[in-house]
């Protein structure tokens, strides 16, 4: 099984035409939210490790799964004085709640596990813009949608077929828009669908 990002996962879950784009057809575009994004992962993205308050924070760490087929990097590790794990994912956003980052960040506790062998109880958010922390427990649930969105990933690259545009609510947030143009494709559908009933209408006169 080939390996596939952990970020597709985010991007997944997010958008499934998004993480197309971005995963099969190779197209990205920058916006100020990914401009932030990257700036905010500078200083994580240099491999490394220092110390800090006793635990071992241990930067850009490579980590991979071949039952997942997932392989990528945990912005943080952190490993506590009593042996504990925890990944951390970094968001450039004030505190919020969203699944796609805690499957993301679940998905690198499942990966250390099964390089490491053993168990990691859960992992965190660290919202750069609010400097708070979300702590995210990887419950049985939490696991079980990072087993079936992995398999939905594998699903989506092994069809090569990206989705179709809709038209949603953090479609104006988004880097890809000028790209995806999900007005434009329903406009298609919505243009279709008229002559699509013009002609039926004809047919029953």
């Amino acid at each position: 099984m080939d390996k596939l990002p952990l970020s597709a996962l985010n991007h997944f879950l997010f958008c499934q035409r998004r993480a197309a784009l971005i995963h099969l057809e190779q197209s990205f575009e920058q916006n100020v939210h990914t401009v932030e994004g990257n700036i905010v992962h500078d200083r994580v993205d240099t491999p490394g490790y220092h110390i800090l308050r006793g635990v071992k924070v241990l930067r850009a760490m490579p980590v991979w799964s071949d039952r997942l087929g997932l392989s990528g990097k945990c912005d943080v590790v952190e490993k506590h004085p009593d042996g504990r794990l925890v990944p951390v994912e970094f968001k450039k956003s004030k505190k919020k709640s969203y699944i796609n980052d805690d499957v993301q960040v679940c998905a690198q506790g499942i990966c250390l596990e099964e390089s490491l062998g053993i168990g990691i109880a859960g992992g965190s958010i660290f919202f750069a813009s609010s400097k708070h922390r979300r702590e995210v427990p990887f419950t049985p649930e939490l696991r079980e949608q990072v087993e079936r969105t992995a398999a939905s990933l594998h699903e989506m690259f092994e069809s090569r077929i990206t989705p179709t545009a809709e038209r949603k609510k953090a479609c104006s947030q988004c880097s890809l828009i000028n790209i995806c143009l999900p007005d434009a494709m329903r406009l298609k559908r919505g243009t279709g669908t008229w002559f699509a009933r013009q002609l039926d209408a004809q047919l029953q006169t």
